[in-house]
């Protein structure tokens, strides 16, 4: 490793530690690093940096040359930090100072070991799958970036009315769901807005994607998986004039006659798991799935 990209969206005094020991460590093993300009800019003000650093502002200023890209947060903010990505193939490693963090892998505990490792090549890559977006007529807000990581998701807008997403797959028709929204979820989403709707946790190597129907009036409506070679179709009746479509936390409004089509996009983002950590390790952890003390002998 010779070259990193750092980002981060927001500066807390508790993510200070956390903060200087990446950079401790990068500067220990004489690796080229690049924060991202608005953090930067943070850290300056709350005058985490005594030195001065190289920084990047987009996209655009990245490319081939950087060998990982560190994040600083939590789930939201690795999620942003593809958007800096797109279709570079640079591998993220997430450093959770946030709360659940399913996506920002790496505990505060265990910072310099995890590091330490994925400097020696201790580690491996987890492809995970993008959903790309097209909308009729063309959706400006989502001309550049029309992926999500997570999901893409229609809901109801400025109504307690239920919203129509008549759905097909493959350009036969499914059924039409009456509900608060339909989630439409990659197996990284699984455990995000999905999950919390009932739907299914996804290891992230499925080759699958999740609907989820939000608060169904439909009471037989359930969460669906289906294949990720998969194209969607969705048109959605709202007594509104128009209605919500997120990308991850890109959210804009659309005319209710707007026909969504969703598929598998065309690359991926790869993420980077240390030999310390794995996927079952954060499920338990996270949803606290051995905290049953029947299970404390089996640990």
């Amino acid at each position: 490793m010779k070259k990193a990209a750092i980002y981060g969206q927001s500066y807390a005094i508790t993510s200070e530690k956390e903060i200087k020991i990446l950079l401790d460590v990068l500067e220990k093993n004489n690796i080229d690093f690049y924060i991202e300009n608005e953090f930067y800019n943070l850290l300056i003000e709350n005058k985490v940096l005594k030195d001065s650093y190289k920084s990047f502002v987009s996209f655009n200023d990245l490319d081939n040359s950087f060998d990982i890209m560190f994040t600083i947060g939590g789930d939201g903010t690795f999620l942003r930090s593809a958007t800096h990505i797109r279709d570079l193939n640079i591998p993220i490693l997430g450093i959770n100072t946030g709360r659940l963090g399913f996506l920002a892998i790496v505990p505060k505990d265990v910072i310099e070991e995890s590091l330490n490792l994925v400097i020696n090549g201790n580690y491996t890559i987890q492809e995970r799958t993008l959903l790309s977006v097209r909308t009729e007529p063309k959706t400006p807000e989502f001309s550049e970036l029309n992926f999500a990581l997570n999901e893409v998701t229609v809901a109801k807008k400025n109504t307690t009315s239920m919203i129509g997403v008549k759905t097909s797959l493959n350009d036969e028709y499914l059924t039409n769901y009456w509900a608060d929204g339909l989630i439409i979820s990659t197996p990284t989403g699984s455990t995000g807005y999905s999950l919390s709707c009932n739907g299914p946790v996804i290891l992230p190597d499925s080759k699958n994607i999740v609907i989820t129907p939000i608060a169904p009036h439909n009471l037989n409506a359930r969460p669906m998986v289906i294949s990720d070679e998969t194209k969607i179709k969705l048109e959605v009746d709202s007594r509104e004039k128009s209605y919500l479509i997120s990308l991850d936390s890109r959210v804009t409004t659309v005319p209710k006659d707007t026909k969504i089509f969703i598929e598998k996009n065309n690359f991926t983002i790869k993420s980077i798991l240390p030999k310390n950590q794995s996927f079952l390790k954060t499920l338990r952890s996270k949803l606290l799935w051995g905290e049953d003390i029947r299970n404390k002998t089996n640990l």
